[in-house]
């Protein structure tokens, strides 16, 4: 093996280890939110903001991330942001009071913007077409094992030490990629020279965080509400402002022009409605076997295991596959198979049924590993390459905007059947469960999964809008 192909698979192993600690805090967090939810006396809502504080800055930054790399380079965005993700993350398990944490989330989550922002185009420049989605399947097993070691170690790590070695596990391991960063990335030579777009990063931030609020507080404050209908019409005119920002700006935040790609934006609609139905899976069954069926965070997380073991090996084997029969067929059969395992999901009940939760869960994992390496390969590859940054940047704020809408849906439709208070004291386990909140509960669980179904639906259609395109260029090719 030469020197060069092995600096390419230690760049590899680095970026895999970024992803990996990102997203055991991510799913650490979810797991651990009725222990956060009682130490810090906070509501269910409140609680939640704890997940979305990180995700609401970690897609704030991304886009200017992206154009950042672009300009001074992958390596030095890189290192600076895992390094603001390792000190906000310490800091995170220092705090004592829901403001302080939510505070520091908010830091973390940018940093974490910063190092994934630049993951996924380092991998890009590293790696020949026809080695790529072997290499994101790798680099999509880092999330997978991530969600194994979250779960599991998380509600060992609460039951035993409590909520705040949640944090403290994760900095051993992102000093590692820190270090590992700095040594093997190599700075390209070329870079472009702009300035960053403050105007568009404030109004596209603002409308994100107006959006989440809205929809977070909605069941508090009333859907016609004039702070809720104030939160929506600053959302739509932000975005309205952010458009008109990047089509006149000298230097965009986002290159409006790479919509022009078919491919890349069809596939970014994908990608929101993908996101938006996976991520549901875990928030609503965290909301089930620990409010509903009071299970510790332990087992819950034990009961998660089956959505992402599988996905160890159909990770790099579905990133294989899609460079050898083409993305979009694959992503195809992994959306279909997964709309219908998660429909299974809305038929759990109020009585826990093991084979009912995890074969669900086992089959959405194994359909994971073949349709997320493709959606990524036919997104990504889809823009200039001299764009990764900036394609980059707006594919994985898609992927936050998704994730985000996806939980704060979630906490909507609990505080739509159960009033704030009673909904907090039953997922702390506090106060006198009754069987018609219990029920509630439950129905939200069936009711949202069915729901969220509805989103996989609509990815698939829109794939089948790249089959066309595809189909035409191997006729023209075989004339």
């Amino acid at each position: 093996m030469t020197k060069e192909n092995t600096r390419k698979w230690a760049i590899l192993a680095v970026v895999t280890l970024v992803s990996f600690v990102t997203n055991v805090d991510a799913t650490i967090v979810v797991i651990g939110l009725p222990t956060l939810i009682r130490d810090l006396k906070m509501t269910i809502a409140t609680g939640m903001w704890t997940i979305t504080s990180y995700l609401v800055t970690s897609t704030i930054f991304l886009l200017p991330a992206g154009r950042w790399a672009d300009v001074v380079g992958t390596k030095r965005i890189f290192v600076w942001g895992f390094a603001l993700f390792t000190m906000a993350t310490i800091c995170c398990g220092l705090s004592h009071s829901s403001a302080t944490l939510i505070g520091f989330r908010l830091i973390q989550g940018a940093g974490a913007a910063l190092a994934l922002a630049t993951a996924t185009p380092i991998i890009i420049r590293t790696f020949p077409r026809e080695q790529l989605g072997f290499a994101l399947g790798i680099n999509s097993t880092s999330w997978v094992i991530g969600s194994i070691v979250g779960p599991v170690a998380g509600g060992a790590l609460i039951s035993g030490f409590g909520w705040r070695s949640i944090f403290f596990v994760s900095a051993p391991f992102a000093l590692i990629g820190l270090l590992g960063g700095w040594l093997l990335r190599k700075e390209p030579t070329a870079q472009i020279r702009s300035k960053t777009d403050w105007t568009g990063t404030f109004t596209f931030g603002l409308g994100l965080t107006s959006l989440l609020m809205a929809f977070s507080q909605a069941p508090v404050w009333g859907w016609t509400s004039m702070s809720v209908l104030g939160l929506f019409g600053i959302t739509g005119l932000c975005w309205i402002a952010f458009v008109i920002v990047e089509s006149k700006v000298q230097d965009p935040l986002f290159n409006l022009k790479l919509f022009s790609y078919r491919h890349y934006t069809t596939g970014l609609g994908m990608t929101l409605c993908y996101c938006i139905g996976y991520f549901s899976i875990s928030t609503l069954l965290a909301l089930y076997l620990q409010g509903a069926q009071h299970l510790s965070p332990f087992r819950s997380g034990l009961l998660l295991l089956p959505l992402s073991a599988p996905q160890l090996l159909m990770g790099p084997f579905g990133g294989k596959l899609a460079d050898r029969l083409g993305p979009v067929r694959l992503l195809l059969v992994g959306i279909t198979v997964i709309a219908f395992a998660v429909l299974l999901l809305g038929n759990i009940g109020e009585r826990t049924s093991i084979p009912y939760i995890t074969i669900p869960l086992f089959i959405i994992s194994v359909a994971n590993g073949l349709a997320w390496p493709s959606l990524a390969k036919a997104v990504l590859s889809a823009a200039p390459q001299e764009q990764a940054g900036l394609a980059s940047g707006m594919f994985y704020t898609v992927y936050n905007i998704g994730r985000a809408v996806s939980q704060s849906l979630a906490l909507m439709m609990v505080e739509l059947s159960v009033t704030p208070r009673i909904a907090s004291q039953m997922f702390i386990g506090m106060g006198m469960q009754t069987i018609t909140t219990k029920s509630a509960f439950v129905h939200v669980t069936d009711t949202g999964f069915r729901m969220y179904t509805l989103f996989f639906v609509v990815a698939l259609l829109l794939g089948f809008f790249l089959l066309r395109p595809q189909r035409l260029k191997t006729i023209l090719r075989n004339q």
